[in-house]
């Protein structure tokens, strides 16, 4: 397991490489802009992931992000949390999932974990009353790391079904304070397979299996407790993308995230996902949720934001 130091350098070394190939800032307001929005269809309800565009180096602003999305024709923005809603707002944005106010990275501490646990459902049940508060319909949770003490790797790990069990336990408690305010809980799952940085892989997280987190959501048997169904991690660790969907469906599924396959890069190509056809899959079983882009720019940011939602706008 990567130490938070290791995760933090790791981090500052991506951002500066990735801010040495970017765009800079604003570079979108060119010929891009006057190019249209790239969604034409509106089936499916497309939205921007924030951390990419934000958090290696700050390459784009709030400002400059929701005026990416206004531009692209996109309904918001997620993964960001009460101070940003406010900007988006002025854009006609909504935020599409919030973040759980958990510490960054917030996929280490987690539900499965008793030392986290009460920590991770308070700031949980607070975020979910601020989304009440400002009509945030999704906030995020995941089921954490197995290792019993992040600070120290002896303490042992969790075993999969007694972490299975603390989730099952923690989500139940959470969707139940999520119906009282309408607000659902999606726990995301992420591969662990891929390693060298914490953007595109999680060594040691705990729901690293698709199934294996379906089935806590079938356990927790609530309408407003579903699943973040991110087709990179499960391209990774399970593949069988569009079957997995019909089958989960819309009882399990809350929630969705895209990136190419490999390297989490641009929906393009280069990669060996068939997007339109799984945009077709979720239409088929009637999902209307939200489908965020949150793949790493590896060249302009603007133009692969626009070559994807146009790719997902079936």
């Amino acid at each position: 397991m990567l130490s938070r130091r290791d995760m933090i350098k790791n981090s500052a070394t991506f951002s500066a490489a990735m801010l040495a190939g970017a765009a800079i800032p604003g570079k979108f307001f060119g010929s891009a802009k006057n190019r249209g929005k790239a969604v034409r269809n509106g089936r499916i309800n497309q939205i921007l992931v924030s951390w990419p565009y934000m958090s290696f180096g700050d390459q784009w602003t709030l400002d400059q992000l929701c005026e990416a999305a206004v531009t692209l024709g996109v309904k918001g923005i997620e993964l960001v949390g009460p101070n940003e809603w406010p900007t988006m707002k002025k854009y006609g944005l909504v935020c599409g999932m919030a973040t759980n106010g958990m510490p960054d990275p917030p996929f280490e501490k987690g539900l499965n974990n008793p030392r986290y646990r009460d920590e991770v459902i308070a700031l949980t049940k607070k975020r979910i009353e601020e989304c009440a508060e400002a009509g945030v319909k999704n906030v995020i949770t995941f089921t954490g790391f197995e290792h019993r003490d992040l600070d120290n790797p002896d303490a042992g790990m969790i075993p999969q079904d007694e972490g299975a069990d603390y989730t099952v336990a923690g989500l139940k408690e959470l969707a139940l304070h999520g119906e009282k305010h309408d607000v659902t809980i999606c726990m995301e799952h992420l591969n662990s397979r891929v390693s060298g940085d914490d953007s595109r892989g999680h060594p040691g997280y705990q729901g690293d299996d698709i199934d294996y987190c379906a089935d806590i959501i079938r356990r927790v048997g609530s309408s407003h407790a579903k699943l973040l169904f991110d087709i990179y991690h499960v391209q990774i660790m399970n593949g069988d993308i569009i079957a997995r969907i019909k089958e989960y469906g819309t009882d399990l599924i809350g929630h969705i995230h895209t990136a190419g396959v490999p390297n989490r890069a641009e929906l393009d190509n280069e990669q060996e996902l068939n997007y339109p056809a799984i945009m077709n899959a979720l239409l088929e079983i009637g999902y209307e949720g939200f489908v965020g882009q949150e793949f790493i720019p590896t060249r302009d940011p603007m133009e692969g934001l626009r070559e994807a939602v146009e790719l997902c706008d079936v």
